[in-house]
C-alpha cells in the first residue's frame, strides 16, 4: 500500500507540474474546491477536456515541455539509438539528469485491453507487435498507436488512437485483418472522449531496451491503478482503455471470464490499470534498461539474454512482449 501511495503522489506532482506549465490561468490538480467536486462528477471526463481549454493551452513544444519537466524533477527522457550492442537493439530510452531510486521515470503509454478484448490486439496473436506489455493480472497496453507522443498543443481521444491503431494494422497486415478490431472499436469501446495530453514528455517506456547480456536492468515495471475519480489528472495519463470499464475479468485455469464490475475491491472506485517504470537505483545521465522477461525460452530472440533466466520462466508468462 505504501508503495501505491507513494507512485500516486509522485504522479499526483507530476499532473500538477504539467498544470502549471500548460493551463497557467486554469484550476490546479491541487485545487480543493475542485477536487471536492470530483467525487460527484463522471470519472470518465475531465473538466480539462474542452476545446475551449486547449485553447488556452501554452503551445509548448513537447522538447519545450520535457525541458521545463526538468527543472521541476531533475531530470527528462531522451530517445536516441541505443547503445546496447546488437542489430535490433534500434533507439533506446536515456534519462538526461537524475533520479534517486524510487522515482517514477516514465510511463507506458497506449490503449489498455483486459483479457476479454485479447482478440483485438494488433499482432498479439502472430507476435508481431513489439510494442506489447502485460501487467501480472493479464491487462495489456499496446503503445504502437502512441508513438513518440504530440508535438503541439493537440489531445489524443480514444477514438483517435484507434483509428491510428487500425490504420497502422491495416498497413502491415492488410484489409482483411481490421474486420475485428473495427467493430471492437465501433461497439464495445465507451471511452473515446477520453482526453489525452499527447506532449506527456514522460510517455516514452516503450522504448527502453532489454539489458545486454552481463548488465542489469535500472528500472522496473510497477503496476499503477489509477483512480478515474481524479478528473484533474486524467489528462495527463497517456492511455485509453479499450472495451468497457465496468467489465471484471478472471481467470479460471487457462481460461478467463467476465465476472462483474472492475473496480479497486478496497475502495470501489473505477481504475484505469496502467503501468510506469519506477528507478531500481540511483540513476544518472545513462540509458534505462528493463528487464523483459521473456518467459518462454524455446523464442527467445538471438538478442534476448536473460536477467534470472530460473525466475523468468517460472514467471509462466511475458511480462513483456517486446
Amino acid at each position: 500500500m505504501q508503495v501505491k501511495e507513494n507512485v500516486h503522489s509522485q504522479i499526483k506532482a507530476f499532473c500538477t507540474y504539467m498544470d502549471e506549465m500548460l493551463l497557467p490561468n486554469e484550476k490546479r490538480v491541487n485545487d480543493p474546491m475542485e477536487l471536492s467536486q470530483q467525487e460527484n462528477s463522471s470519472p470518465h471526463h475531465s473538466g480539462l477536456n474542452s476545446a475551449k481549454v486547449v485553447s488556452k493551452q501554452r503551445s509548448y513544444t513537447q522538447a519545450e515541455v520535457s525541458q521545463k519537466l526538468k527543472d521541476q524533477l531533475g531530470y527528462k527522457l531522451n530517445v536516441k539509438p541505443s547503445q546496447i550492442s546488437h542489430k535490433d537493439s534500434g533507439q533506446g530510452l536515456f534519462l538526461d539528469g537524475a533520479a534517486d531510486v524510487g522515482a517514477v521515470i516514465a510511463f507506458y503509454p497506449g490503449v489498455v485491453y483486459s483479457p476479454a478484448y485479447y482478440q483485438y490486439i494488433p499482432g498479439y496473436l502472430d507476435e508481431q507487435n513489439p510494442y506489447l506489455i502485460t501487467r501480472y493480472d493479464g491487462t495489456v497496453i499496446d503503445a504502437q498507436p502512441w508513438g513518440c507522443g504530440g508535438e503541439g498543443p493537440e489531445r489524443f481521444n480514444g477514438r483517435k488512437m484507434l483509428e491510428r491503431k487500425l490504420d497502422n494494422e491495416g498497413a502491415e497486415k492488410g484489409s482483411d485483418r481490421m474486420s475485428k478490431p473495427l467493430e471492437g472499436s465501433q461497439v464495445e469501446n465507451d471511452n473515446e472522449n477520453d482526453d489525452v495530453e499527447r506532449r506527456n514528455p514522460l510517455a516514452l517506456a516503450h522504448f527502453a531496451n532489454h539489458p545486454a547480456k552481463g548488465m542489469l536492468p535500472n528500472v522496473m515495471i510497477c503496476p499503477y491503478d489509477f483512480p478515474l475519480t481524479e478528473n484533474n489528472m486524467r489528462v495527463y495519463i497517456p492511455n485509453i482503455l479499450f472495451g468497457n470499464a465496468e467489465v471484471n475479468i478472471k481467470r479460471l485455469g487457462s481460461f478467463w471470464f467476465k465476472s462483474g464490475v472492475s473496480r479497486n475491491s478496497q475502495s470501489d472506485v473505477l481504475t484505469l490499470k496502467t503501468v510506469v517504470l519506477v528507478a531500481t537505483r540511483s540513476l544518472q545521465d545513462e540509458e534505462l534498461l528493463l528487464n523483459y522477461r521473456l518467459s518462454n525460452s524455446k523464442k527467445w530472440p538471438e538478442w534476448y539474454a536473460p536477467v534470472d533466466e530460473e525466475e523468468d520462466i517460472m514467471t509462466g508468462k511475458d511480462e513483456s512482449s517486446q
